[in-house]
C-alpha cells in the first residue's frame, strides 16, 4: 500500500501562553499588520506566503497552554539577506543570539519569541 501521508508539512503549531503578545510578535516579526485584539482563543493563524501554515495555540480558555520553551530551533524563516535580517530584529529589541553563523551555503542566526522558544533565521 502507498503511505496516504504527504511528502509536505502542513502547518507548525507553537504553544504560547498569551495569545495576543505571540500574535503581535510574529505579526510584527513578519511585517505583518496586526490590530489589538485581532487573535482570539484558542489559536492565530499567521499569515504566510507559501503552502505550510504558523498556528499560535494558545489552549482552551479552561485549559491554557504553559508550555516549556524550546532548548533548540523548533523551525526557521528564510531570508535572502542574512544582514539585513539581523539589523532589522535588533532595531526591533527582540531578543536571541544575533551572532550569524557561516556555513559554505548557508548563514544563520536564532532569536526568542516571547515564550522562550528558539527561532532559527537562515539563508541559503
Amino acid at each position: 500500500m502507498n503511505s496516504p501521508i504527504k511528502n509536505k508539512i502542513n502547518t507548525v503549531f507553537i504553544p504560547v501562553t498569551n495569545l495576543e503578545r505571540s500574535a503581535a510578535w510574529y505579526s510584527r516579526l513578519l511585517g505583518q499588520e496586526y490590530k489589538e485584539n485581532q487573535a482570539k482563543r484558542p489559536v492565530f493563524n499567521v499569515k504566510m506566503s507559501e503552502y505550510t501554515g504558523l498556528t499560535l495555540d494558545a489552549g482552551a480558555e479552561d485549559n491554557p497552554n504553559s508550555p516549556a520553551p524550546s532548548e533548540y530551533p523548533i523551525f526557521n524563516f528564510h531570508t535572502d539577506s542574512i544582514g539585513n535580517a539581523r539589523q532589522y530584529i535588533k532595531e526591533m529589541g527582540y531578543e536571541g543570539d544575533m551572532e550569524i553563523v557561516k556555513f559554505d551555503d548557508f548563514s544563520f542566526f536564532t532569536v526568542k519569541d516571547p515564550d522562550g522558544n528558539i527561532i532559527m533565521i537562515c539563508s541559503g
